[in-house]
């Protein structure tokens, strides 16, 4: 078995910002050039995750509204208390949500379904420059 590191970075705006990056781990198993396999895309981060989605503005509005709900920017939180930095929502929704997803790769192609895009949510309260590890394993 081969395994092969990469790693991506964007900007992002913060406040739930959520990227499609769909295209980016696509381009990244077929650079590898490893036909079958699971590639795991990582977010060392504590304020931002990756999921799969279907990329649809209703979707994402929806997506939103729920994370504002269960944790909510406006509650106190003992995180700011500490830090100051105004972002303790921002940390207990990229744990809900969890900083990685590994996908399976077929023939070079990603198994994902017809509605299912893989994508980046930048949790934090102000933009970033984010850094995500992809890690691609297979023959």
């Amino acid at each position: 078995m081969t395994v092969k590191t990469d790693v991506i970075q964007f900007p992002t705006k913060g406040n739930a910002d959520i990227l499609d990056i769909t295209n980016e781990i696509v381009q990244a198993v077929r650079e590898s050039k490893l036909r079958n396999g699971v590639v795991t895309i990582f977010s060392p981060s504590a304020t931002s995750a990756v999921t799969t989605i279907e990329y649809e503005s209703g979707c994402l509005r929806d997506f939103r509204r729920l994370f504002d709900e269960i944790a909510d920017p406006d509650q106190e939180y003992d995180h700011n208390e500490r830090w100051g930095d105004g972002n303790g929502h921002s940390h207990v929704r990229a744990a809900l949500l969890g900083p990685s997803l590994s996908v399976p790769f077929v023939d070079a192609r990603l198994t994902l379904g017809t509605w299912q895009q893989i994508i980046f949510v930048d949790f934090d309260n102000r933009p970033r420059r984010r850094d995500l590890v992809l890690q691609i394993m297979g023959e």
